[in-house]
């Protein structure tokens, strides 16, 4: 009939298609992967430039997330200055005993039993966001100072920011690393602690954007009762 198309010119339109498709994929994957790198050398580039303040400005409570003894000694040396009225260490592993933390940190044990709580509940970041905002809404809090380290910070801050929205979040980085100059692009311990604490970053912009809660099966929309 002459209506009917040859099988042949069939063919060739199908597969200009799918090539067409796979190159749409293409130029969106190679797309996605420059955002990616170009994000993470951002990331990385802003981590490393973080520095710890001289001087901090006073607030009300210090929050120092546990993953280091910098961060610790950071914390109480905050503490002892009068940078905060009262400390909370959010993340301790529960065999940790108050006496056993108090030696590790030093300083001055009268300060430690009166002015440091210890939160043992928190298993990562989000746990200590939790925590930190169940501890500042009891006390009253307004303005906190956080304390961990530079490539932990921005994570930190988000997650803290998502459930402190009405608190003042003063950072207070702990670098134990110089990196500034741009050395964590040959340093390979550097290089994959920025590269991991950079994905998890990620997924706490998603958890900012959407209701999403962690479970030990994955990621989940939470229910309506959690959102903010």
């Amino acid at each position: 009939m002459a209506d009917m198309v040859p099988a042949s010119r069939i063919g060739r339109r199908a597969r200009g298609r799918v090539r067409h498709a796979v190159r749409i994929a293409a130029i969106l994957m190679l797309g996605f992967a420059t955002c990616f790198l170009a994000g993470f050398g951002w990331f990385s580039g802003h981590v490393s430039r973080l520095s710890t303040p001289a001087d901090p400005q006073a607030a009300d409570a210090i929050i120092v997330l546990t993953g280091g003894q910098a961060r610790l000694d950071a914390a109480m040396g905050l503490l002892a200055s009068g940078k905060g009225e009262r400390l909370l260490i959010s993340g301790v592993h529960p065999a940790a005993s108050r006496k056993q933390l108090q030696i590790a940190m030093g300083g001055d044990s009268a300060l430690f039993d009166c002015c440091v709580d210890i939160d043992r509940a928190a298993l990562d970041t989000i746990g200590n966001a939790e925590e930190s905002a169940k501890w500042v809404e009891e006390h009253g809090y307004g303005s906190i100072i956080i304390v961990t380290n530079n490539y932990h910070m921005p994570r930190s801050l988000l997650e803290m920011g998502r459930l402190l929205r009405d608190a003042r979040l003063e950072p207070y980085p702990v670098v134990n690393s110089k990196l500034d100059d741009g050395r964590w692009l040959v340093k390979p311990q550097a290089l994959r602690v920025l590269f991991t604490e950079y994905n998890k970053y990620l997924v706490a912009l998603v958890r900012s954007v959407l209701p999403l809660r962690l479970q030990h099966g994955g990621l989940s929309l939470a229910d309506a009762s959690l959102k903010e």
